[in-house]
């Protein structure tokens, strides 16, 4: 391994990054998860409640389950714009440092 690349690793922005990258990664993986497994559960313990009709041919079901998915990527949205906004720019700004101290 390079001397640069354990320098970057061995320092606390670095740390704090990653750090900071995993919570957000975290959060958003058990929400996702969080609803994906209770419309899994609702399924399995509760199948009536989904497949209640709103209108004829439009059960509860439906509207969920595009929830699900607009959440899906809804979350995806939100991940790549932490990244983009937040994320990235400490990057540069961590790369830009190391180089100064160089």
């Amino acid at each position: 391994m390079k001397r640069d690349a354990r320098t970057i690793i061995a320092s606390p922005q670095f740390q704090a990054l990653t750090a900071r990258k995993g919570l957000v990664s975290a959060i958003l993986t058990l929400v996702m998860l969080g609803a994906y497994f209770g419309f899994i559960l609702v399924l399995a313990f509760d199948q009536g409640l989904l497949s209640r009709l709103l209108t004829d041919g439009l059960s509860v079901g439906i509207p969920v389950g595009l929830a699900l998915i607009l959440l899906a990527w809804a979350l995806t949205g939100i991940y790549v714009r932490w990244a983009n906004n937040t994320y990235d720019a400490a990057v540069s700004e961590l790369r830009q440092e190391l180089k100064r101290s160089e």
